[in-house]
């Protein structure tokens, strides 16, 4: 798992290396993107997810044999993050709607910031949601779930898969909204979200953070909203800086 989150890690720092260009970033054509999607889902999700994978697998290593054992840790990981695909998926649809009905209005130089920054206060507001309270407490604290909820068998293991995925999603998907606001093909902002997913998991204290983390959200939105321009690592959408033009047209080529 972790030589798994390593690998993709570098896979994604050479292929998204050059791609930022700020909100609004082209996404590409659909293989590219979902190519990438993937391998920066899997180099963001899978350190947080490792405890529960490894408490997945030793459950079914007391209960199956060794070969099926095997097979099931994998089909649970790759359900998993077959979830995070599927939003992956939702939110490419998403902007290709909005592209497609040319609402000039989104331009950064005209109301592009706004929108932006109120992306980003939407994170942060959905940090105090009850929904988020409880999908944070399932992914602390999975063995409730693991003993209650076992499934025997390999489908059995894409079904837990998919559900603790679906909590997973139901857990970061403002933290991922944020990552599509500040500009999805950001090696620095996915690692500060990487980062900010790994401590809310993981941490002995992580169960307090979404109080922290929706107050500067909230003040990153207003930032952003009123001078984005000054915003560390924040590339502006058509500065020369933002995108070199080889690395679009990889993005759109099939």
């Amino acid at each position: 798992m972790l030589a798994a989150a390593l690998v993709t890690w570098l896979v994604t720092v050479q292929r998204m290396r050059g791609m930022d260009a700020g909100p609004g970033t082209d996404l590409g054509s659909l293989g590219w993107y979902v190519g990438v999607w993937v391998t920066m889902m899997a180099a963001m999700m899978l350190p947080s997810a490792l405890p529960m994978v490894l408490l997945f697998d030793r459950i079914s290593y007391e209960r199956t044999r060794r070969w099926s054992r095997a097979g099931s840790t994998w089909l649970f990981v790759a359900s998993y993050l077959a979830v995070w695909t599927l939003y992956g998926l939702a939110a490419f649809g998403v902007y290709r709607a909005i592209v497609g009905l040319h609402l000039h209005f989104l331009a950064w130089d005209r109301s592009g910031a706004h929108v932006a920054g109120a992306v980003i206060v939407l994170a942060g507001v959905y940090e105090l949601t009850p929904l988020k309270s409880v999908c944070l407490r399932h992914c602390r604290s999975p063995l409730h779930y693991v003993l209650t909820g076992w499934k025997n068998g390999r489908l059995g293991a894409i079904r837990m898969g998919a559900t603790h995925g679906s909590y997973c999603l139901g857990c970061c998907w403002g933290l991922m909204l944020l990552l599509f606001a500040v500009g999805v093909m950001s090696l620095f902002w996915m690692a500060v979200v990487a980062a900010l997913i790994f401590a809310q998991k993981l941490l002995p204290f992580g169960a307090r953070l979404p109080y922290v983390f929706a107050l500067c959200f909230i003040a990153l939105g207003i930032w952003v909203a009123v001078a984005p321009g000054s915003v560390p690592k924040l590339t502006q959408p058509n500065s020369p800086g933002s995108h070199t033009p080889a690395r679009m047209n990889q993005m759109r080529s099939p």
